[in-house]
């Protein structure tokens, strides 16, 4: 990315001021090739090598000033962008920030089934999501107010039967006495864009070498040295994209393997390569990888 970038011409970039999100956020876009600080309470880091700048904003306003074009790209929830019904492009799902939202009572309470909420009144930081959602199961007559912050506690406070919020290991519904009854979506962290970029030559080139980190982070590079009469049969447990790189080595009766495999089946292919022959079986990490 060239640092000859006009102010104008420069690349914006909303990312969450806090919580789950802003961490993945900043990993993955330093990942990239991004280098920024964050400092403190200023709301916008300038990377003046790369043409960009990354603003921090609230995650719930990530959508629409997407959809607005007053940021080319966005790092939010998908929740988010379902609950603000914005026009965006969608470009990446970026794999962290992993959470659903659900339906949760109090656990003494008596409903066994989302109908069982039919007249009740049920709090919701994403009243949209949990409305359209109880519309689709039947349930038209609950009430779904809005509510901010600790919304788990008002059901204690007998202030809501029910209410609709993100889970993510479900510590804080036990902390407060309450089950999940329903889930209504799952949710991760999204990339998104306004269509045109202010810039679409770095957008392009920044969303190049996202694609670069998260094909990274799905899979490894895997060494090993395999029987030359058995690479037919290694070949097929590690095929690669085009094909793996085979080597000769010095003893002419070995072959020098090196492929890329998903990280979720390593293990089952090392035993596999093992049972073969295959010794000195080496996994690296990659940083990046284009495909």
């Amino acid at each position: 990315m060239s640092s000859e970038t006009n102010v104008g011409d420069r690349l914006q970039i909303a990312i969450p001021s806090k919580g789950r999100l802003q961490e993945g956020a900043i990993e993955l876009l330093r990942a990239a090739g991004l280098r920024f600080r964050v400092s403190g309470r200023r709301l916008f880091a300038d990377c003046s090598e790369s043409g960009t700048r990354i603003i921090f904003c609230n995650t719930a306003d990530i959508p629409v000033l997407v959809e607005r074009g007053v940021v080319d790209l966005g790092i939010t929830g998908s929740d988010q962008v379902q609950e603000k019904r914005v026009r965006v492009e969608r470009h990446r799902s970026l794999g962290f920030g992993r959470c659903h939202l659900a339906v949760a009572v109090h656990k003494d309470a008596s409903y066994s089934h989302v109908r069982d909420l039919r007249g009740k009144v049920i709090g919701a930081k994403f009243v949209r999501l949990a409305e359209d959602w109880l519309k689709d199961q039947g349930v038209e007559d609950a009430q779904v107010i809005e509510l901010q912050g600790a919304v788990e506690v008002m059901v204690l406070l007998g202030l809501v039967d029910a209410i609709v919020e993100i889970v993510e290991t479900g510590s804080s519904l036990v902390e407060n006495d309450l089950v999940e009854l329903d889930r209504v979506l799952d949710a991760e962290a999204i990339l998104i864009g306004h269509d045109p970029a202010r810039n679409s030559r770095l957008c392009e080139r920044l969303l190049r070498r996202i694609d670069g980190v998260l094909a990274a982070r799905r899979y490894s590079l895997l060494e090993y040295n395999c029987p030359r009469d058995s690479i037919e049969e290694a070949s097929r447990v590690t095929p690669g994209f085009s094909s793996p790189t085979v080597q000769p080595l010095g003893d002419t009766g070995w072959l020098s393997v090196k492929v890329m495999v998903e990280k979720e089946t390593v293990h089952g292919v090392v035993d596999a390569l093992e049972s073969i022959g295959c010794v000195a079986i080496l996994e690296t990490d990659l940083r990046s990888a284009r495909l």
